[in-house]
């Protein structure tokens, strides 16, 4: 309804990649007008044995479940290198067991509802297929039932999975949820393979104490923004977009102003 409006020259949406290929670019395409979308993401989260572990530790809990999990720039694929994949392993699901599921307005929980009945069928039959191909839940995996006022909300619990190939369906596919897939790489080649193998580009995070590495490593990286050694930090000057199925276009300073507005040639005989 918007994109066919003469009075509509550019467009942007943010969602699902189905809705922004049929129902904004099918819309937008056949009209000759320019459409910025940003369409979500499988972004990784890649663990180098030589990180800061304490600030990784912590962060890839909040990029992993934070807003439950339904924010696009959450890390649900956890990479992490082999030397330190058993300590990590071990103490992330010890913190993610930690984290309270409820109520919002109770300031102990960390993770409230999903958004629908319908989505968190959808993150359960995520972690039916997850099972179905060969992964281990190491937590969470079930719906969490609550007292009082939210006794009726669509909780889940944080999740944690392993086991799973890097191509499977549960690795490929953006879940949007609390649910995260561990998975153990043995060189900065394999890291970045694993990184890329995704229909998907918005974000990575990149943890390691080696400058140059994560400079290579950035390098490489098929995804729009790029956190090394953190999470979610942005100048709002800066471009910000996906690559690949995570969408077209950047919004943010210079890049916004170019996107929203028209050049024009004016010519003036006097």
């Amino acid at each position: 309804a918007v994109c066919p409006s003469p009075s509509v020259f550019v467009g942007f949406a943010g969602g699902g990649g189905g809705s922004g290929r049929w129902r904004w670019g099918g819309a937008a395409a056949p009209n000759f007008k320019r459409v910025s979308l940003e369409l979500g993401g499988k972004n990784p989260n890649i663990v180098f044995a030589d990180c800061p572990y304490e600030d990784t530790l912590q962060t890839a809990l909040l990029s992993s479940f934070s807003n439950q999990g339904e924010i696009c720039l959450c890390g649900p694929r956890i990479l992490i290198e082999r030397p330190l994949y058993e300590t990590f392993r071990d103490d992330f699901v010890e913190r993610t067991r930690g984290l309270a599921v409820g109520d919002p307005r109770d300031t102990g929980n960390r993770l409230g509802a999903v958004v629908s009945e319908a989505h968190m069928d959808k993150i359960l039959s995520y972690v039916e297929l997850a099972r179905e191909e060969g992964g281990r839940v190491l937590c969470g995996g079930q719906r969490v039932r609550v007292n009082g006022r939210c006794k009726d909300g669509w909780f889940v619990a944080p999740t944690v999975i392993e086991g799973l190939s890097p191509d499977c369906r549960t690795n490929q596919e953006e879940i949007f949820g609390p649910v995260v897939t561990l998975l153990p790489f043995d060189s900065d080649d394999e890291a970045v393979d694993q990184a890329n193998g995704t229909p998907y580009g918005l974000a990575a995070m990149v943890w390691t104490d080696n400058l140059g590495r994560a400079h290579r490593v950035a390098e490489r990286l098929h995804a729009g923004i790029i956190w090394i050694n953190c999470w979610m930090l942005r100048d709002l000057r800066t471009p910000f977009g996906g690559m690949k199925q995570s969408g077209v276009g950047r919004e943010g300073g210079f890049e916004a102003l170019r996107f929203f507005t028209e050049p024009k040639n004016v010519c003036i005989k006097m």
